[in-house]
């Protein structure tokens, strides 16, 4: 068996991979995994990726957790082009410096941001606390400063003048809040030119290939009583 990707395109991480993946021509298996239904949780997934989280790979008898490991794992792996991951030794730590910081600064709010302005109210039924959503929002704003005055500065890509995998994980993570009707490219013009330079260096139609799912899920039937369940400590975690 040749690779395989166990991916959901909800998932902002899973999409940065399988962007990656199709972009670079890698020949790979998608094995889809629904979030919503629990099946990370099964006993099956759990033999691939014993954390329980997408996405995941399998190559041959190797397994790996984690996206960003995954990412740079393809790229080294099927030599793509310098300007994802530079061998140049400063190049490459500004991309490690982004990747470091992601987890903890945007994806946090960003994550946050989408659960408490559309999957909470719309596919919960729950209601989130004005001033709860406010904060978050605002959590939100600050981090997209820091993206672009840290980061992005009067650069065309956040390391220089070529897209990397910084780019394709901060675009992707920033298509969340998107999608649930934030409008983070409104009063911001500098972060809405890079937004239209990674998606025109990826291709509009993988871009949009790959965000479909995560576009349409302000549509998303309502949650039933036994996933609201499955979502509780999940809940706890993100409304605050």
């Amino acid at each position: 068996m040749g690779l395989e990707l166990y991916l959901d395109l909800l998932s902002q991480p899973c999409r940065a991979v399988y962007i990656f993946a199709k972009k670079n021509s890698i020949p790979f298996e998608l094995r889809t995994v629904e979030l919503l239904k629990g099946q990370h949780h099964s006993d099956a997934f759990a033999q691939v990726n014993p954390l329980r989280k997408v996405p995941a790979l399998k190559d041959g008898e190797f397994t790996l957790a984690e996206s960003v490991a995954i990412l740079l794992y393809l790229s080294r792996k099927y030599k793509v082009p310098d300007h994802w991951y530079p061998e140049d030794l400063q190049a490459r730590a500004r991309v490690d410096e982004y990747l470091a910081w992601q987890h903890t600064g945007l994806r946090s709010s960003c994550t946050r941001a989408t659960w408490q302005k559309m999957m909470f109210p719309v596919f919960l039924g729950e209601r989130v606390p004005p001033e709860t959503l406010a904060s978050t929002l605002a959590e939100l704003d600050s981090c997209l400063q820091l993206l672009e005055d840290k980061f992005l500065k009067n650069q065309d890509f956040l390391i220089g003048s070529h897209i990397s995998v910084a780019d394709l994980v901060a675009i992707t993570e920033l298509m969340h809040p998107v999608s649930a009707g934030c409008q983070v490219f409104k009063s911001r013009p500098k972060l809405a030119a890079w937004y239209k330079r990674v998606e025109a260096a990826v291709g509009e139609d993988l871009f949009q290939e790959a965000h479909a799912v995560v576009m349409k899920a302000k549509d998303l039937p309502p949650a039933d009583a036994a996933m609201k369940e499955k979502l509780k400590p999940l809940m706890q975690v993100l409304l605050h």
